[in-house]
């Protein structure tokens, strides 16, 4: 996939986020409104998301009593902070959902869990290494808002001459059990690339979000995608 790569930017490393978390935590102890960041909120990307889960659950498409979500790069919480209050309020069938956030960012998820102390959720937060440690668990939905597209700017080896973008979907794929959905969105990636990248570790298309197009010199696109991707 080294067709695919992109440059590598400072987005892409930990030292980055781990400041960004720290400025973000310290606003937060100032002032508890300010609740940091809210990612491709201008696409508004995060209500897409919820509410095309919510639809799948109400629908039918996702059929359990029992749902498990995890977040990728969770970062402040937010995309799971909103699940929860939608889902409180629009779904129509009775699930028990669990929903855990990771970063491997240690200020991530301070940041995270203060937040939690706010808001008395069930979530559950850990700072995790994704590319080099392993989770035992799976779950039914995973979550990825932006995650990819920061690791995707990180071109240094990892291991076994392999970068961040090569070694994320096979971590993400061990998460996984069959028929579980992968959510994740993107603005570094084309539909056509994500799904090249993600299909090509033995995950196929599931359904996916529409976007308001734009249309220049002739071509129609999108500024961000989102595609469910299943086991």
């Amino acid at each position: 996939m080294e067709d695919l790569r992109l440059n590598s930017s400072k987005l892409g490393t930990e030292e980055y986020w781990n400041n960004f978390y720290k400025k973000e935590l310290n606003n937060f102890q100032e002032n508890s409104e300010d609740e940091g960041e809210c990612w491709f909120d201008d696409s508004d990307a995060e209500s897409k998301m919820i509410e095309f889960l919510i639809q799948k659950i109400n629908n039918g498409d996702i059929d359990k009593t029992e749902l498990s979500i995890l977040d990728l790069g969770t970062g402040n919480g937010h995309l799971l902070y909103q699940m929860t209050e939608e889902f409180s309020e629009e779904l129509e069938v009775e699930v028990k959902v669990s929903m855990k956030g990771i970063d491997y960012s240690p200020d991530s998820i301070d940041f995270a869990q203060k937040l939690n102390t706010k808001y008395q959720t069930d979530i559950k937060f850990q700072q995790v290494d994704l590319l080099n440690e392993t989770l035992d668990e799976t779950y039914d939905i995973i979550l990825d808002k932006g995650t990819f597209d920061a690791i995707a700017l990180n071109q240094d080896i990892v291991r076994d001459n392999k970068i961040g973008m090569d070694i994320y979907p096979e971590k993400v794929i061990q998460l996984m059990r069959p028929g579980t959905i992968f959510l994740i969105t993107s603005c570094n990636f084309t539909e056509e690339e994500l799904t090249k990248i993600m299909t090509s570790h033995g995950l196929r298309v599931w359904d996916q979000i529409t976007y308001p197009t734009f249309e220049f010199g002739g071509v129609k696109g999108t500024t961000i995608c989102s595609i469910a991707f299943i086991r």
